[in-house]
């Protein structure tokens, strides 16, 4: 049994510490979406407690795609605040470069789905199953796309996830 997500409901707001994945192969990024929802978002998911944020994101592209990554290092340490299907959330992100290995079939795939079984949503309710679309999306062309948070079009397109040397602190507000 795995330990308890690092997420909480307080003063009207869900809490959750997470941590994506931005994986990059050529000039694209892989990107998931929950099959009921209309925008995409990088994979990853909750920390749980007395994980790492590394190592949460290591289970979680395990547990999403059955592949084992490599972290290359931290990009972005995130602070946004979102509407989800009508409930504010806080949420603290950790965004990681991260690789596939190098012989993986996720390179250049066509797009696919996965189930990902039991867990919690953002709602803080449990679910017995989540099915997720994965894609690749041409960097340039994720302009185009409702991409969550809104500030990674402009981060991944403009190359600072690929070229930056120091980790950026963003602070991003999405509620609708």
């Amino acid at each position: 049994m795995s330990a308890p997500m690092i997420s909480f409901s307080t003063g009207g707001w869900r809490f959750h510490l997470r941590a994506a994945a931005i994986v990059l192969h050529g000039d694209a990024v892989l990107l998931h979406r929950l099959a009921d929802d209309p925008f995409w978002a990088l994979p990853g998911g909750r920390v749980e407690i007395g994980e790492t944020a590394e190592a949460a994101v290591k289970r979680e592209m395990q547990e999403e795609l059955g592949v084992d990554v490599q972290v290359q290092r931290l990009l972005a340490v995130v602070e946004n605040l979102f509407s989800y299907r009508g409930q504010p959330q806080h949420g603290l992100e950790m965004h990681f470069l991260v690789a596939l290995p190098p012989d993986s079939p996720l390179l250049n795939c066509a797009p696919f789905e996965r189930v990902e079984e039991g867990g919690v949503g953002l709602d803080g309710h449990a679910t017995s199953h989540a099915r997720l679309h994965f894609r690749w999306f041409p960097l340039g062309e994720i302009g185009s796309i409702d991409l969550r948070p809104a500030f990674l079009s402009d981060f991944l397109a403009s190359g600072i996830a690929a070229g930056t040397t120091h980790i950026a602190h963003i602070v991003h507000d999405d509620r609708r």
